[in-house]
């Protein structure tokens, strides 16, 4: 599948991504990195590749530009920037539906750390355009007051060795009111890095994405 660098604006600043769009593809999923992480992020494009597989397009984008990224990893500023990090995914699914290619497709949400967060903001924010959303290791709590005005169905993948994240993970699904699910991994630590746990993730938001999407679309 051919991969494109695209760019677009997010409020000032110029944001690049990752497209990849197979032939007739069935919604296009956006991927909102965590913090200390990138586009490039091994973990992201392993599930990103299982998506591709299932015939829908995916976008991985850097939701702070190249200067912000710097002070980040320094300060660690922006990571926690939760509407900051809103705001740049919500200009990313403004300008997928602008898009020839992508703005007839069902849209998901796939966050991961503080990434999934920004995500349910964002689709508290885009009710209509966001059709589901998954998280892999996410702080869903970050949300805050967003969480109960969420209408996609939402994942909620944890770890089973990442303990404080899966209290903080059913927190908040018992404040959303959408259709939603907490998933453990058994054997999983915070970055899903023991063997088969990372492919289990890319298998659970196959399905859940494969089925939401395709309701959308039918």
């Amino acid at each position: 599948m051919a991969e494109s660098v695209v760019h677009f604006d997010a409020g000032g600043a110029t944001l690049e991504g990752n497209l990849s769009i197979p032939d007739h593809p069935r919604g296009i999923v956006l991927f909102a990195h965590g913090s200390g992480s990138s586009r490039h992020s091994p973990r992201n494009r392993c599930v990103a590749r299982e998506l591709q597989r299932l015939g829908l397009a995916t976008l991985l984008i850097d939701l702070l530009t190249a200067a912000e990224e710097a002070v980040d990893m320094r300060t660690r500023e922006h990571r926690f920037d939760i509407g900051l990090l809103a705001d740049r995914l919500i200009a990313a699914t403004d300008w997928l539906a602008a898009q020839p290619q992508t703005g007839d497709l069902a849209l998901g949400y796939f966050g991961a750390s503080t990434g999934a967060g920004a995500a349910l903001v964002a689709a508290a924010n885009r009710p209509n355009a966001v059709a589901a959303v998954v998280s892999r290791g996410g702080r869903p709590d970050l949300a805050g007051d967003a969480l109960p005005l969420v209408k996609a169905p939402t994942l909620l993948i944890v770890g089973s060795e990442d303990e404080p994240v899966i209290g903080m993970n059913r927190t908040a699904s018992a404040r959303m009111r959408a259709e939603n699910q907490v998933v453990i991994v058994p054997g999983a630590s915070h970055l899903f890095e023991e063997p088969g746990t990372l492919e289990e993730v890319a298998r659970l938001a196959g399905a859940w994405f494969e089925q939401r999407l395709s309701a959308v679309r039918s």
